[in-house]
């Protein structure tokens, strides 16, 4: 082969490579990549104040422990659904499966409920009011649950605009042809409230 075929032959292979480029960007390849990457690296956020919040949780029941006569019943709820939502086992597939994911949230959401109840009732023990290292505690898991919100709100987001560029067109096209789908996303109560923190209220309730 001469030289000016090679030439001809490298330079109609570029040619075909810079068209590839092109093309895939033009049908919003690159945004996929992209947008999948910030799905993932959000939902491992998630993840990451889930655990936080999880390992916090020994320290305040040894703590609330110590406490004579404290309510065994609250207690006894934050251990179980702690082990609860510790138990599930965390895989990529999680993310992807609607009803693993459903489960997944709806043990979190009982630890949040069992913990805002912990919470309630050590306000009637004078003990803990002044036990500096459970009100150190207290405030570590008020921040840890407003970077739940946070990272929850995020990932919200992110699998949302992922889900538009998948639906819309011209990029529906490229999702079929790649293989790409619809990602199931974390389901909230109430949207309006989406960008809201959960309130803990450590008043005791009114009287009645």
């Amino acid at each position: 082969m001469s030289a000016i075929s090679m030439t001809k032959r490298g330079a109609t292979t570029a040619a075909a490579a810079l068209a590839l480029t092109l093309s895939l960007s033009g049908c919003g390849y690159n945004e996929f990549q992209s947008l999948d990457e910030q799905v993932n690296a959000n939902w491992a956020e998630v993840l990451s104040q889930y655990q936080r919040r999880a390992d916090l949780i020994p320290n305040i029941v040894n703590t609330v422990k110590g406490e004579a006569n404290f309510e065994q019943e609250t207690l006894t709820k934050v251990i179980e659904a702690r082990a609860k939502a510790t138990s599930i086992q965390v895989t990529p597939e999680l993310a992807k499966d609607p009803e693993a994911l459903k489960k997944f949230q709806a043990a979190q959401g009982e630890v949040s409920s069992a913990l805002s109840r912990l919470l309630v009732v050590s306000e009637n023990y004078p003990n803990l009011k002044a036990n500096q290292g459970f009100q150190d505690l207290r405030v570590q898991l008020e921040g840890t649950e407003n970077r739940i919100t946070v990272a929850r709100n995020r990932y919200i987001k992110a699998v949302a605009d992922y889900n538009v560029h998948t639906r819309q067109f011209p990029s529906n096209l490229t999702a079929k042809v790649m293989g790409y789908e619809v990602k199931p996303n974390i389901t909230v109560q109430n949207e309006a409230a989406i960008s809201n923190a959960p309130a803990v209220s450590f008043d005791k309730p009114a009287s009645k």
